[in-house]
């Protein structure tokens, strides 16, 4: 029955349709930060497109349940699911912005503090909470929440990689863009140390540690032309990386780097803190930009991507046709280069990749270059954009194309 409920709203919504489909489903073995590790998998061009199509996103959306249930079950010493069935940092709640009172009270119902922060740039203050022994993520939640009704509770869940790279597909990438002297931040795994950035700092167990995919981001990013890349890795070798508060943690350390364009390649559901964090950022002027995803237009709305005044990018291939696997955000901003082209492994081998991932450090790369041109990023992006699709802004491409030409090769 949730499988027709789930055709039956993905039929609601504008999908493009490729005149050949390739179906990346998400791998369900490796660690959260090791996903890219994997290789892809490939079915066979749809004979029956829209039938077909609708299916496949049904399969995608079925792939990102059992994913998250295998990612679980091999971890079950560092993660959970929360309430809503998301993963999650194991046996730990974050209280957001507390009073005594509230922290007297939690401490009585057998939670134990385990750190009093500060973000002091985003000026949010969070305690993290042991959940009381024997007590599952969800049950004490939800016992959190009737105990402290007006606070601000939520699990630490976790963010995914949305993109992998293809082994033993080598080549040369174009050449460099023209150089962008605005400092772009990245929020991933760490580059390795063939992929030249500015600065690197960690917010995870065993971070900087260099990953495939944050490798990959860097290198794209470097080669759209940005001068000075600030790396925050989230993931190290932490088996719950890629939490919300390491990456609020990254947010609060690029401002006060200076940066004002961050790049993210990775997908949550939503989270207070993390929506907190992104609210705060943008009132001191920093703009987002967020992949989308790779669990198909059945899955549920992407996050960070999905998050007000974050610019949300989809992947187009080498024909610019919209990628199948993409997923979808609440709003939909531009479409890049998401397959078809090399990016740097950890080792700096340039190697092909797939995923709405490799979209979004381009657009990012873009927004840097116009930063400042007098009216805006955004009012300057839309005039670059090559629209495509329906005529206009659409729920397939959002405002058309963009860096277009940036590190494509077939």
């Amino acid at each position: 029955m949730r499988k027709i409920f789930t055709l039956l709203a993905l039929l609601a919504l504008p999908i493009a349709v490729p005149a050949i489909a390739q179906l990346w489903v998400p791998p369900l073995d490796g660690t959260v930060g090791g996903v890219l590790d994997q290789v892809d998998r490939t079915f066979d061009p749809l004979q029956d497109r829209v039938g077909g199509l609708a299916t496949q996103a049904v399969r995608l959306a079925d792939a990102r349940v059992a994913r998250i249930a295998a990612l679980v079950r091999r971890n079950r010493d560092s993660i959970d699911t929360d309430a809503r069935g998301e993963p999650a940092r194991k046996g730990e709640l974050l209280l957001m912005g507390p009073g005594d009172a509230e922290i007297a009270n939690a401490r009585q119902a057998g939670f134990e503090v385990l750190q009093r922060e500060r973000l002091d740039e985003l000026g949010i203050a969070v305690v993290r909470l042991r959940v009381p022994p024997r007590m599952s993520l969800a049950r004490a939640e939800g016992e959190l929440k009737k105990l402290l009704p007006g606070a601000t509770i939520t699990a630490d869940n976790l963010h995914l990689p949305s993109g992998v790279q293809v082994p033993g597909a080598r080549g040369r990438p174009l050449p460099a863009a023209p150089p962008i002297g605005t400092p772009v931040g990245l929020i991933d795994g760490a580059p390795g140390p063939a992929v030249k950035v500015g600065v690197v700092r960690g917010f995870a167990l065993g971070a900087p540690r260099a990953s495939r995919h944050g490798s990959a981001t860097a290198s794209l990013l470097s080669l759209a032309g940005v001068q000075r890349i600030l790396v925050a890795d989230v993931y190290g070798s932490d088996p719950a990386g890629g939490n919300a508060l390491a990456i609020s943690r990254g947010i609060d350390w690029l401002m006060g780097q200076g940066v004002r364009v961050i790049s993210i390649s990775l997908v949550g559901p939503r989270n207070a803190l993390l929506g907190q964090a992104v609210a705060s950022a943008q009132r001191r002027g920093v703009l987002f930009v967020a992949a989308v995803g790779n669990d198909g237009p059945a899955a549920p709305p992407a996050f960070p991507a999905s998050y007000p005044g974050v610019v949300a990018v989809t992947g187009v291939d080498g024909r610019n046709r919209a990628l199948i696997e993409a997923g979808r955000a609440s709003h939909l901003d531009y479409a890049a280069p998401g397959a078809d082209m090399l990016a740097a492994d950890a080792t700096g081998r340039w190697t092909r990749v797939r995923g709405t991932s490799y979209a979004a450090p381009l657009v990012a790369a873009r927004a840097a270059a116009v930063l400042g041109n007098g009216d805006g990023a955004l009012p300057a992006l839309n005039r670059e954009a090559m629209d495509l699709g329906a005529k206009g802004p659409d729920a397939v491409y959002g405002r058309g194309l963009l860096c277009g030409a940036c590190a494509r090769r077939r």
